[in-house]
């Protein structure tokens, strides 16, 4: 079968400024919605950026309804929650209003309220059937208030399926927001747990997308449709990625130990930068790995999150996993990865091609040092007892295990899991 030759970039319509929340009003009445869902969670509801959204559609004479029901990390119930919502509201727009798991609950909701089918219809084979979505689907603007996810700019939505406790999710350029609200005022409270962890899943991102398999290295597809979301490293994803490298450089460190405002926007854009990367270019290793950590969580509650259940954050799971994973894929593209450790600030003008993998893990392990982030996964709750379990859950992976620029076997993901235990 014949390589790709092709790419395609997809990415929602981004607006970034101070204040940019109170057009939301405005934004939905030019696009014809006359009935939204603003979807938060419990804690946000009563917060700042949700007020500001509700006046906004009041002043448009829009009718709503809030449902403020979202899980952080979801799950296949909480999802299932919120499309039996839409699904009995007749709207016509959506607006998502918190970070990462309010954001890809609300496509989810969107998708089968739209488009009814059985769950498991547009999950991500092989543990769903990888349907696409059939047609276009109603317009949707994502305010973000954290400053990781990148959700506001990728089709991806990601969730604990319980039964298999592991994430997986849906992908497709249809459900990517129309509209992306990147307000710097919406971050300024986020706890530094949060700032640290959401801008390390950023960093994770970008080094991921721009470390993947070359688009050109996979199959080309019968019809432009079935071309994957995550289609491999790209020339304008690398641009994308390398910049939000630059800045977790220069601003994530401030952003959480200052939080002032400067750095809190900056890593505001990093996060959306990264999310134009992956999300049209993917995601490998760390991320594949990391959905069983979080689907296995026993009792881990880290400090800044409020929340009734045990959860490993997003961005700490696969941040734990990127040293390891990157000592391993190093051989494949050592200067790849060289580029990555420098745009993070690693001097590598004399670093010999085969230490790559040990630069770039060494200066993440700082980035990590500086945060305060878990010092491995023994220290969220794991043994070695754990890791046959972990690599069968990361087996199934395939839409982001496939994109690791070396192919990892159930052997290599167990050496990476031994590796990724403990790294001081």
């Amino acid at each position: 079968m014949a390589n790709d030759t092709a790419f395609e970039m997809a990415t929602s319509s981004i607006r970034y400024g101070a204040g940019v929340t109170r057009e939301v009003g405005m934004d939905l009445a030019e696009l014809g919605v006359r009935r939204a869902l603003v979807l938060t969670d419990a804690k946000l509801a009563a917060s700042a950026p949700v007020a500001t959204v509700l006046s906004a559609l009041e002043e448009e004479g829009l009718t709503f309804e809030l449902f403020d029901r979202v899980r952080v990390e979801p799950t296949d119930a909480s999802y299932r929650d919120a499309i039996d919502f839409a699904a009995a509201g007749d709207f016509d727009g959506f607006v998502a209003v918190g970070g990462g798991s309010t954001i890809d609950t609300a496509k989810a909701a969107s998708l089968y309220a739209t488009y009814p089918a059985e769950f498991l219809e547009y999950v991500n084979a092989p543990i769903g059937k990888g349907r696409p979505v059939p047609g276009p689907l109603k317009p949707m603007i994502a305010i973000p208030t954290t400053a990781g996810t990148g959700s506001e700019t990728t089709g991806v939505a990601i969730f604990d399926l319980v039964e298999m406790r592991a994430k997986t999710g849906i992908a497709h350029r249809r459900l990517k927001p129309t509209i992306g609200l990147l307000d710097p005022e919406n971050t300024a409270t986020l706890p530094p747990t949060v700032a640290a962890s959401t801008g390390l899943d950023v960093l994770s991102h970008a080094a991921e997308s721009y470390t993947a398999t070359p688009f050109d290295t996979r199959p080309k597809p019968d019809r432009p449709l079935m071309r994957p979301a995550y289609q491999g490293s790209n020339p304008i994803s690398d641009v994308w990625s390398l910049q939000a490298l630059r800045i977790v450089a220069e601003y994530l460190p401030r952003a959480v130990k200052h939080g002032d405002a400067t750095a809190r926007g900056r890593m505001l854009l990093a996060a959306s930068y990264a999310g134009m990367g992956f999300g049209n270019a993917g995601v490998h290793l760390p991320h594949g790995m990391s959905y069983p950590v979080s689907g296995m969580v026993r009792d881990y509650r880290p400090k800044g999150y409020a929340v009734d259940h045990a959860i490993i954050p997003h961005g700490m799971s696969v941040i734990l996993h990127a040293p390891a994973v990157f000592r391993f894929t190093a051989s494949a593209c050592p200067q790849r990865h060289l580029e990555v450790a420098e745009a993070l600030g690693a001097d590598v003008s004399k670093a010999d091609p085969s230490d790559a993998g040990s630069i770039l893990a060494d200066r993440i392990i700082e980035f990590m040092q500086m945060l305060d982030v878990p010092s491995g996964l023994a220290a969220v709750g794991f043994t070695a007892d754990d890791i046959p379990a972990l690599v069968n859950g990361t087996l199934p992976q395939h839409r982001v295990t496939k994109l690791s620029p070396r192919p990892a076997d159930a052997e290599a993901l167990t050496g990476m899991f031994e590796d990724a235990m403990r790294y001081w």
